[in-house]
């Protein structure tokens, strides 16, 4: 038998009020995530990802953004399940911080730049877990020594700025795990950071995964990243998830054309001079990802699709079985 989920997303719908209307940026969201798995969420900027994780953590800007149906099903460290799309502000902030946690993309902004580092590792520990100052003090030491921070007595007493990048990243990762949380979210948290940090922090947060059996939501547009830390993708086009299933079986037998492009739009090695010596383009998705208060009648990919045809255009197509644990949005999935 399957474990029951963590997480269990189930017809998301999340609007953003604008200009006297509402706009969806998350519409039909189906996703689980299951104990100790990890879950990437990929696509082109725009496509919903962040909004996503966003609705799971109830922080959404007031008044303009909500959750206008749909269910998220979370499962706590206590055993016990509730929807979060229910819940109000003070019951969410009872779980964001301790039962989940979230490393955000760009440090330096998700940081306060007036207090330590170790200061704010400490806080939802004194909140969350009623340890003492002192408590909380020594356990924000251990965590930073727990991401690989050298010196790490030092560094909790530094402020933000006194780090480097991939310090920052760090510390924002041990933030998110300080209270142990069942599940962590990290939204395009290697974006910021180059090649050789990025690897570090994606051993670090697949090592504290293993460790703690936690399970991970990873939000990217970076396959690479995709292919080295995901055990099943979720592709995300327009606000909608257009294909899903194991990472190797989406990377080697895509059954959405869009999934294809982003696939075939990956840089290779040499690939670039060898295209150049031809005189042949380098593959790309012609077009750009449409505007959601402007949606396309149908399959949104339609316009950018070479499998294009006109029931494209009829109705948005359903998310359907296209085997081996894959699910398309594709009326022409058998063809491709």
């Amino acid at each position: 038998m399957m474990p029951e989920p963590i997480l269990d997303i189930q017809d998301l719908r999340t609007v953003f009020r604008i200009g006297g209307r509402d706009i969806a940026a998350v519409s039909d969201l189906e996703l689980s995530i299951a104990p100790g798995e990890t879950v990437a969420l990929v696509g082109e900027s725009g496509s919903g990802k962040s909004v996503t994780s966003l609705s799971v953590m109830g922080l959404l800007p007031k008044k303009v953004g909500r959750i206008a149906s749909g269910t998220i099903r979370f499962r706590g460290k206590s055993g016990v399940t509730n929807d979060l799309a229910q819940m109000d502000g003070e019951s969410l902030r009872r779980i964001r911080g301790n039962d989940i946690g979230m490393v955000f993309q760009e440090p330096m902004t998700s940081l306060n730049p007036v207090y330590t580092v170790g200061e704010q590792i400490a806080e939802p520990i004194r909140i969350h877990l009623g340890r003492s100052h002192k408590q909380a003090a020594e356990d924000a030491v251990k965590l930073l020594a727990d991401v690989g921070i050298p010196d790490p007595a030092r560094r909790a007493r530094q402020y933000p700025h006194e780090l480097s990048g991939g310090m920052r990243q760090r510390a924002t990762i041990a933030m998110a795990l300080a209270c142990d949380p069942a599940l962590l979210i990290a939204d395009e948290p290697t974006t910021a950071l180059d090649v050789t940090i990025q690897a570090q922090i994606l051993e670090l947060l697949a090592k504290v995964q293993a460790e703690r059996g936690m399970a991970m939501l990873f939000v990217t547009h970076n396959l690479g990243v995709v292919a080295e830390i995901a055990d099943r993708v979720a592709v995300m086009y327009a606000g909608r998830i257009v294909e899903t299933g194991p990472v190797d079986q989406v990377f080697a037998h895509p059954r959405h054309p869009y999934t294809k492009g982003l696939l075939r739009s990956v840089p290779r090695l040499g690939e670039a001079t060898a295209l150049k010596r031809a005189g042949t383009p380098l593959p790309t998705i012609a077009g750009s990802v449409p505007s959601l208060a402007n949606l396309p009648q149908g399959c949104s990919f339609a316009p950018r699709c070479p499998y294009a045809i006109d029931a494209c255009a009829v109705a948005v197509p359903a998310l359907v079985d296209a085997g081996e644990g894959q699910l398309s949005r594709c009326i022409r999935w058998q063809e491709l």
